[in-house]
């Protein structure tokens, strides 16, 4: 959802991937919880094999769901590069696709300019506008009066978009991570009962036939 609203701040696509696949993983865990509780098969071992096939899948799923996490995770600085781009771009139209996009962002973030409200005197648009004013998303809103003037910086947001844009995007690439951990330690219990079951099961024994 974060990806959606601020698509135009990163490099690629491909950073929605991981929690693609960790919604996959978390659907197909779901419908393996359900198989194993609603379904007995304590002496059925075609049964048996499918709940660990099944568990298998999902292993796989979050393994390489975490792995991707962990790749987004240390070049998040390079996936976020685009975000400078689009703030030189920004002129102030609610038209405009990028100066919409960052608005929204410094709303939303509560964060002005890419590393403080400083970077805004370095844009057109500030020359532009008479060089006093900032975008009134940068204002603070424990700051009613804040007009965005350059003058009072102790009314705007002392944060960049690019660090709190890093951080939420961080903390959803960390939590598929250690969710990874959680899944591989149920899983592991799991299997182990499953073990427990086909251990415990009697096995039939063959012999063969005579002719008659």
């Amino acid at each position: 959802m974060k990806y959606r609203q601020n698509s135009l701040f990163f490099s690629q696509p491909y950073i929605t991937l991981p929690g693609i696949l960790a919604l996959c993983s978390a659907a197909l865990l779901i419908f393996t919880g359900r198989f194993g509780l609603c379904i007995n098969f304590r002496n059925s071992p075609c049964l048996q094999g499918l709940f660990i096939y099944l568990l298998v899948m999902v292993f796989c799923l979050e393994s390489t769901t975490s792995v991707l996490a962990y790749y987004h995770s240390i070049k998040i600085d390079s996936d976020t590069a685009p975000l400078r781009e689009v703030f030189q771009k920004y002129t102030g139209n609610s038209q405009d696709l990028n100066s919409r996009a960052f608005d929204a962002t410094q709303d939303e973030f509560q964060c002005c300019g890419v590393s403080n409200y400083t970077d805004w005197m370095k844009t057109s648009w500030f020359n532009q506008t008479g060089g006093t004013l900032v975008p009134h998303t940068c204002c603070n809103t424990s700051f009613p009066s804040c007009n965005g003037t350059v003058n009072q910086p102790w009314q705007l947001y002392p944060q960049g978009c690019q660090v709190k844009l890093e951080m939420a995007f961080q903390f959803v690439l960390s939590f598929i991570i250690w969710g990874f951990v959680v899944v591989f330690l149920i899983e592991v219990l799991l299997l182990l009962t499953v073990a427990q079951l086909m251990k415990q099961q009697q096995f039939v024994g063959f012999h063969v036939l005579g002719k008659t």
